[in-house]
């Protein structure tokens, strides 16, 4: 199961810990992040002990989806010792998002 960032957490799992993170900033109301939570479901579990995958409710935390300038949803970040080395916003593949974590681990 996908990681869940929240807040409180984000400051210690993606910035502050080595490694990759990939976060899926969505909302439950937003048909194209539905389109994709199986993806990054996928992701997380084909991925785990490699990177972090998770998502990040933007409703229930606005500081973490304001920090990062989140306008529209999804995106999706993908932070390497907790800096941003990627970004994609909107709907994409799965091929499409492997091919960006393998770039960066």
């Amino acid at each position: 199961m996908a990681f869940q960032f929240t807040d409180d957490n984000f400051q210690e799992v993606a910035l502050d810990s080595k490694g990759l993170a990939v976060v899926d900033f969505w909302a439950e109301w937003c048909g194209p992040c539905r389109m994709i939570t199986p993806i990054i479901e996928e992701l997380s579990t084909e991925y785990e002990g490699k990177a972090t995958i998770g998502k990040v409710n933007v409703d229930h935390n606005p500081n973490t989806s304001m920090k990062y300038g989140v306008r529209s949803i999804p995106t999706i970040l993908i932070l390497k010792d907790g800096e941003v080395v990627d970004k994609h916003v909107g709907v994409t593949t799965k091929q499409a998002l492997q091919d960006k974590i393998d770039a960066h681990l």
